[in-house]
């Protein structure tokens, strides 16, 4: 019994996807299009982040790179506000999971190796506001944008004056919060000489870079499931058995969830009347029960009014713990280190992300 309940204290997200995914399949039973509902792509670019990730912690690296940032700015709040603004930057490049997979590890070094982690809820939010936030400047940051840019045919120059306006301002709020919230408390660590192998560290990198390209589309993503796996068989297996598989599980419960929510008739049609009232709004609040790569794909075939629902969907990426799959990720990596805090967690990320939601919302309807 204790097994069982420290298991659903420890994978809550999960069985509440699973739980939620089995609910719609007794109103769409499974068939040839549930295997439409997977975005392998995402799958596969999650495990081939999560398992470099994990080597590049058991080699230090993260440890390493977390003190150079402490002596570089020397305080909390300027500490947090970098951590915040390379999520911001990274999901612009890498799009929103991938920053997040990369820059929350980091994000928990610099905490933990001053003894901040007074601080470890708020900043996970503001990296998870961040990477939801500053993807929409680009058609690749988000995967709606892409889904969006493609079927609409959108300019490069109009998509970017679109997403511009919003942007600018979600840097505004984010900086302002860090501002606010955090003190410019002294930060320092016991120095420890950690050693680190460079060869290894190399390696790892270009595995890195390797796993990034394929969000790219450079070169064909199943060769992830290849090249990761055989290199890390060889030089570090440990990384490979400490992959959150249960956030992989997380997700696909998640897609299939999504995807039978999108072929409901009763919300199809809720959804296709609601959208000539006010394209902008109901996207974004369509994407708190669904998701907003899933409200993306669903609301485009009701709407030819790319503006507003473009922004829609992505300012409806903060919110709700399901209006983005990034945040299933930041609640996850915030459970591994920070355990038995969930409620509070939920309570603090749910008062930012509302705020933002309706800040952001407020700006695109009047600019």
């Amino acid at each position: 019994m204790n097994r069982i309940l420290g298991f659903s204290k420890k994978n809550a997200v999960l069985l509440i996807a699973f739980f939620a995914a089995m609910i719609t399949t007794f109103i769409i039973p499974p068939d040839s299009q549930y295997l439409g509902y997977f975005d392998y792509k995402t799958l596969t670019c999650l495990f081939c982040v999560l398992a470099v990730v994990c080597a590049l912690k058991n080699i230090n690296f993260f440890y390493i790179l977390a003190c150079k940032i402490v002596r570089s700015f020397k305080n909390a709040r300027a500490c947090i506000l970098v951590l915040v603004w390379v999520t911001f930057i990274g999901s612009m490049l890498i799009a929103n999971d991938m920053a997040l997979l990369t820059f929350l590890p980091l994000g928990y070094f610099v905490l933990h190796t001053t003894n901040k982690e007074k601080h470890m809820a708020f900043t996970f939010i503001m990296q998870n506001i961040a990477a939801n936030l500053g993807g929409m400047l680009t058609p690749f940051g988000n995967p709606q944008n892409l889904y969006l840019y493609s079927k609409f045919n959108i300019p490069i120059d109009e998509f970017t004056m679109i997403m511009l306006p919003p942007f600018l301002f979600a840097v505004v709020l984010i900086s302002l919060c860090c501002i606010i919230f955090v003190k410019a408390e002294p930060m320092s660590f016991a120095d420890e000489k950690v050693m680190i192998s460079k060869p290894r560290t190399i390696f790892y990198l270009i595995l890195f870079a390797f796993s990034i390209i394929i969000v790219f589309n450079i070169i064909p993503y199943w060769t992830g499931l290849i090249v990761i796996p055989a290199a890390l068989l060889i030089t570090d297996r440990k990384a490979l058995k400490a992959v959150d598989y249960s956030l992989l599980l997380t997700f696909v419960c998640f897609f299939i969830f999504a995807g039978n929510m999108a072929r409901i008739d009763v919300v199809k049609e809720l959804i296709g009347g609601m959208l000539e009232m006010n394209t902008l709004l109901v996207s974004a609040l369509s994407c708190q029960v669904i998701s907003n790569v899933p409200s993306a794909i669903l609301l485009s075939q009701f709407t030819e009014d790319y503006r507003n629902l473009l922004l829609g969907v992505n300012i409806g990426g903060v919110g709700t713990l399901i209006a983005s799959l990034a945040s299933l990720i930041t609640l996850r990596q915030y459970n591994t280190v920070c355990p038995g805090k969930t409620k509070k967690y939920i309570a603090e990320f749910s008062v930012f992300n509302f705020g933002f939601l309706f800040l952001l919302n407020g700006f695109c309807m009047i600019f």
